[in-house]
């Protein structure tokens, strides 16, 4: 069973038994993690390298050529002989046989290549390379051959070669040995034949140089391992980053059908739950008030009142729920026109006052005078105000005051203030009840308990309006809620409309 419930709690969040590019960005993850884990003998290690050493001799596929045919050229104006064309055409033609095979290499596919057999073709292609440089060092000048130091040229030019294929083949191991070991061979072979001081120097020279270009072709491979980690860590980000979107947006995706689902359920709900509950308000109405008659026993007549009152409760409660899936799903429609923000703040305290007397709560209001008009939803701002002013007087302690404020702010635009000396709100739940049915630790010990939904209504209306609303507390100190309406919103005061004793008075001055 665990499975089962395994599957169907992952079904809920994302699908991945859809077909999906889910799969397609978890392989290229799978594929980046093998290349962030290379070691010496690892495959794809041994794959990636094989590529760059066979795209680096492409790159470079006319170097050495050149360099093979200005040596050919120098060697027959100096009067070297034929021999240095034939070594030339050899030399050329070894050096082709590496790019075809190098070619071959970087066509196919990485994850296809086979890197045992990659690596010996590219090796033997490296030995024959060397035997055109071995026939190079077995070259002999002619009794025409105006070089004096032959033999010490051969061995700079060997130099230059060693040096270039250090760079060029550096990302394969034993390349540069296995191209120049024979040559430096037939070299020091050649030299034993005619020994002299500058000869013997050369040789040496030859082979510490030998080493010393290996430990720097070994340097730039540890370069190019580098390189290759750095790209398959950002190939590994990238994945994964596609993979984190592909799962938010079917998240997304998802949260939005159940969103509309959400919106769909309240719409038809309100229509069934409505209809049944005016039968009942209508009809305990009735029998509250004895409109037929007299009841006749107290307890029923009570009974009547309370179903009534908890009919308007839950009446109340499913507008509440209305207003926030509408205003949550983009459907609330703001009724705009001039409103005079003191006047409905005023109105609401008159609505207000009965039930703060109750509580020997005093409503202290404080207008500034002169305010122009808002563009706005008047309906949505006296339930702003309303919703304020309710919470505001359910925590305020007996005997205390709420104050209620309309004015400029800093930035041009109009506010409603409503501040109460209450309990307070700990400042990590702040977050909590501005969230839609979300209670305070205050509120839900308070005997009187509402239903989460005031705040998260006023805070969805007042960004309709483009505003913004602030909620600040300090326990034992008590709360202020201000809601915050854009200069964007201010009516600028149009003047007065010109009358027919206005018009004969400019006329007469005329």
């Amino acid at each position: 069973m665990a499975p089962r419930a395994s599957a169907t709690a992952d079904k809920n969040i994302v699908d991945r038994t859809k077909p999906h590019r889910n799969s397609d960005v978890a392989r290229a993850v799978r594929r980046t993690r093998d290349r962030l884990s290379q070691r010496a003998g690892n495959p794809v290690y041994d794959r990636e390298m094989l590529s760059l050493h066979a795209r680096a001799l492409l790159n470079t596929a006319l170097a050495i050529p050149v360099l093979v045919m200005i040596l050919a050229a120098t060697g027959m104006f100096a009067g070297i002989g034929p021999s240095i064309l034939v070594w030339a055409l050899i030399t050329v033609t070894c050096y082709a046989g590496l790019a075809l095979m190098a070619r071959r290499v970087d066509r196919t596919d990485p994850a296809d290549i086979e890197p045992g057999p990659a690596h010996r073709l590219l090796l033997l292609g490296h030995v024959a390379s060397g035997l055109g440089w071995a026939y190079f060092a077995a070259l002999e000048c002619q009794a025409a051959c105006q070089i004096d130091q032959f033999p010490v040229m051969k061995g700079a030019v060997l130099l230059l070669a060693m040096a270039a294929t250090a760079i060029i083949a550096s990302a394969l191991r034993g390349a540069l040995t296995a191209t120049f070991a024979l040559p430096l061979l037939t070299y020091a072979a050649m030299t034993v034949r005619d020994f002299d001081l500058a000869k013997a120097i050369m040789v040496a020279l030859l082979f510490l140089a030998l080493p010393f270009f290996t430990f720097v072709a070994g340097h730039l491979h540890r370069s190019a391992v580098m390189l290759l980690s750095f790209r398959s860590e950002k190939d590994g980000l990238i994945a994964e980053l596609e993979t984190a979107k592909a799962v938010s947006d079917e998240a997304r995706r998802r949260a939005e059908e159940a969103n509309l689902a959400k919106s769909r359920f309240l719409a038809t709900m309100s229509h069934e739950l409505r209809t049944p509950l005016n039968a009942i308000l209508g009809f305990s109405e009735v029998m509250k008030n004895e409109v037929l008659g007299p009841m006749g026993n107290e307890t029923y007549r009570d009974y009547a009142g309370d179903i009534n009152a908890s009919g308007q409760h839950l009446l109340h409660l499913i507008n509440e729920i209305l207003d926030l899936s509408r205003i949550e799903a983009g459907r609330y429609q703001l009724q705009e026109e001039p409103v005079y923000l003191e006047n409905v703040a005023e109105e609401c305290c008159h609505l207000m006052e009965l039930k703060a007397r109750n509580k020997d709560i005093r409503l202290v209001t404080q207008f500034e005078p002169a305010l122009p008009r808002m563009f706005a939803d008047e309906r949505s701002l006296r339930q702003i105000t309303l919703n304020l002013l309710s919470n505001a007087i359910k925590f305020a302690p007996s005997g205390s005051e709420v104050r209620l404020r309309v004015g400029w702010t800093a930035g041009g635009g109009q506010y409603i203030s409503v501040k109460d000396n209450g309990p307070g709100i700990p400042e990590d739940e702040i977050e909590v009840v501005l969230s839609a049915f979300g209670q305070g630790s205050i509120a839900i010990k308070s005997a009187e308990q509402g239903t989460g939904l005031g705040l998260p209504i006023v805070q969805g209306l007042v960004n309709l309006h483009g505003g913004e609303f602030q909620l600040h507390s300090r326990l034992r100190e008590g709360t202020e809620a201000i809601a915050i309406l854009p200069a964007t919103r201010v009516m600028e005061e149009l003047p007065a409309w010109p009358t027919s004793e206005r018009i004969a008075a400019a006329g007469g001055r005329r």
